[in-house]
């Protein structure tokens, strides 16, 4: 399942983009729905990948058995996605460069798992150093 985030990630890279994938999976393991961050190419600060995986997995009648599988971890504004709509897991690639709303995810019952992978890492690590700008921008931070 993550290597589909991970293609994504790798995807938004190649258009300029913040280096985030993600995709919504149905407890079988079906891909509902995939997506990148594309803050920079759409110019929509709420076009994070977890939002575009959303977006792409149209509704759905039960949210409860779906995992969220992430490059990164989810910041705040897509960690309340994942606990509005009832998101019952999240897969997360690594929370090393930036560690988001898991841990506040998992006081609520959501089934979190960071696996720290070494593509995942590398991805953001190699992105923060190229464009240290963009990715402060990206978190809501001025350096």
């Amino acid at each position: 399942m993550l290597d589909v985030a991970v293609e994504e990630a790798r995807a938004g890279l190649a258009e300029g983009g913040i280096p985030i994938g993600a995709a919504l999976f149905a407890s079988d393991g079906t891909l509902l729905g995939r997506g990148h961050n594309r803050r920079v190419q759409d110019g929509d600060p709420s076009m994070h990948a977890e939002t575009a995986a959303f977006r792409a997995a149209g509704r759905q009648r039960d949210y409860r058995k779906t995992v969220m599988v992430t490059t990164l971890s989810p910041c705040w504004y897509c960690s309340g996605l994942v606990r509005q709509f009832g998101i019952g897991a999240v897969l997360v690639g690594e929370a090393r460069t930036f560690c988001g709303g898991h841990d506040w995810l998992a006081e609520h019952g959501v089934d979190v798992t960071v696996l720290e992978d070494e593509r995942c890492v590398g991805l953001m690590t190699d992105f923060i150093a190229a464009r240290p700008e963009l990715w402060f921008e990206d978190i809501g931070e001025v350096p």
